[in-house]
């Protein structure tokens, strides 16, 4: 399978994430390279992530609360103005129906984005229902902001992105070298605080040896991804070019 490498850089970049966290994750390198060279960056987030604690007597209003102010916090981390829309849907019954499809329908036709970035909907063997969910939902509300004649009740004109980005990809065709941009990535994931013990296996009080051994574990994967195309530091994804 032929790798391409880095597509030009888009003016603007809409980016859908199951939960707050996943965007950075899977492009948050590729999101900090593209914000660095003036790309406008606009996070969605799925789920209100509010089942996101292994504490049963959590507060979950508050983490609902809380994860919003991360992910803001992660986009300023990667560049961004802190830009991001949060459909609200609960935590773990996200489905790709009617509803969350026309809410980010509306939000592609409205900022109007030259690249849409989401969850593989196609990765075998995911277990997270939100994650497949959020993969359908993106693909899809792709194809129903760029044609005319879908959701005309919204009462906006249709957009047609230049590419879709999958990241978590099945089979990935696409590497976005990020040589230099992963510190902003680390950054950003760690602004996401409340996930620390649950997500990135590091304790509350973040242990110079936890906090080390999660940047190892981010940067071997940013390695391996940049392997699949000779390059340093990557970021793979499945690219759709043909949208």
């Amino acid at each position: 399978m032929t790798v391409t490498v880095d597509l030009p850089v888009p003016a603007r970049a809409l980016s859908v994430g199951a939960h707050a966290d996943d965007i950075e994750f899977g492009a948050g390198a590729t999101l900090a390279k593209w914000a660095a060279a003036g790309c406008a960056l606009l996070h969605v987030v799925c789920t209100d992530g509010g089942k996101g604690t292994w504490d049963p007597g959590a507060d979950l209003a508050g983490l609902v609360a809380t994860r919003q102010d991360e992910q803001r916090a992660a986009s300023r981390a990667l560049g961004g103005t802190g830009d991001a829309e949060f459909l609200g849907w609960p935590d773990g019954e996200l489905a790709d129906g009617y509803l969350p499809r026309a809410q980010l329908v509306t939000l592609i036709r409205r900022f109007r984005p030259d690249v849409v970035l989401g969850h593989d909907p196609w990765k075998r063997y995911r277990l997270h229902p939100d994650h497949r969910h959020a993969g359908f939902l993106t693909v899809d509300a792709v194809v129903g902001a760029r044609d005319p004649h879908f959701f005309p009740e919204l009462g906006l004109t249709h957009h047609r992105p230049s590419a879709l980005l999958l990241f978590e990809a099945e089979e990935p065709d696409h590497v976005e070298r990020v040589d230099g941009f992963a510190e902003r990535k680390i950054a950003a994931l760690l602004a996401h605080r409340s996930q620390w013990r649950p997500t990135m296996r590091i304790a509350d009080d973040g242990s110079a040896q936890q906090l080390d051994a999660f940047r190892a574990r981010v940067m071997a994967r940013l390695a391996e991804h940049g392997a699949l195309a000779g390059v340093a530091e990557g970021e793979a994804f499945r690219a759709i070019t043909d949208v």
